[in-house]
């Protein structure tokens, strides 16, 4: 049986009319148009029908969804900050975004909805940009690894990101031996790096006993400062023999850091 459509066209004469088209395997006739348009109206069809296919439905593309080659594919989060992994789907259509986590193949997210117990996990659509983007908050050194990005096509057409969490770490300057002076001033510094925040608190031990700055040795300080890098300074004053050994960095967020003092009774040589 036959089908047709009602259209409106806008015919480069300047003004609309209204015709049916009956379509017929291999052939288009209109019905309705003067003899003059006919011609004008069969050739504007058949320009049409090398993009369109048409039906008594909305016109559909016949392009296929694909990836966005500046999909970026690593991605760096802090341990405690949220991560970001983005998946740039042209031409989607019907066909529906789905992220898994290859670690254990396990499906996160298809569309927006979300497919684990893990309220962590979220996807956002962009429609501006056509970015899915898979949304882990509070990310933890466990959640690092490959990710997914799944189109529901036939074949499955598959995107993956690297997400790489980076933990805080703890260094002490001049590490793993630093040789004073008798005398002279010790001055230790301890840095915090790839912290989501600053360090809630630095402690400071001198063989496996935490520093007491107000001992009755006196002349022990701490100065810290705080930021994207925090930095804590151990100064002792006039140093002496009793001052030597294992002097260790404890931040909050971080593991241990240590470092060897050697207190020498004549002078220091530096190469």
């Amino acid at each position: 049986p036959m089908k047709y459509d009602v259209m409106i066209l806008d015919i480069m004469k300047g003004f609309t009319i209204y015709a049916i088209i009956i379509f017929i395997p291999g052939v288009i006739l209109t019905v309705g148009l003067a003899d003059e348009f006919a011609e004008e109206f069969n050739s504007h069809i058949s320009i049409e029908t090398t993009t369109w296919v048409y039906s008594s439905s909305s016109p559909t593309s016949y392009a296929d969804p694909y990836f966005d080659p500046m999909t970026l594919s690593n991605v760096t989060a802090l341990v405690g900050k949220s991560a970001y992994l983005n998946c740039r789907v042209r031409n989607l259509g019907n066909k529906t975004v789905s992220w898994i986590r290859q670690r254990d193949i396990h499906i996160l997210t298809v569309g927006s909805y979300v497919y684990t117990t893990d309220q962590r996990f979220q996807t956002v659509y962009h429609r501006e940009s056509d970015d899915w983007t898979l949304q882990i908050k509070w990310v933890q050194k466990r959640d690092a690894g490959v990710y997914e990005c799944q189109i529901s096509t036939q074949p499955i057409l598959s995107y993956f990101v690297y997400l790489s969490v980076v933990v805080p770490t703890a260094t002490i300057l001049g590490a793993p031996d630093i040789h004073v002076e008798k005398g002279s001033t010790i001055n230790l510094t301890c840095s915090i790096k790839y912290s989501a925040d600053p360090p809630a608190y630095i402690f400071w031990f001198h063989h496996d006993e935490v520093i007491n700055y107000d001992s009755s040795r006196g002349g022990v300080s701490v100065i810290t400062e705080k930021g994207d890098v925090t930095t804590s300074h151990l100064l002792i004053q006039n140093a002496d023999l009793a001052d030597s050994g294992k002097y260790s960095c404890s931040p909050s967020n971080a593991d241990v850091a240590s470092v060897r003092v050697h207190v020498l009774n004549g002078k220091v040589f530096r190469i």
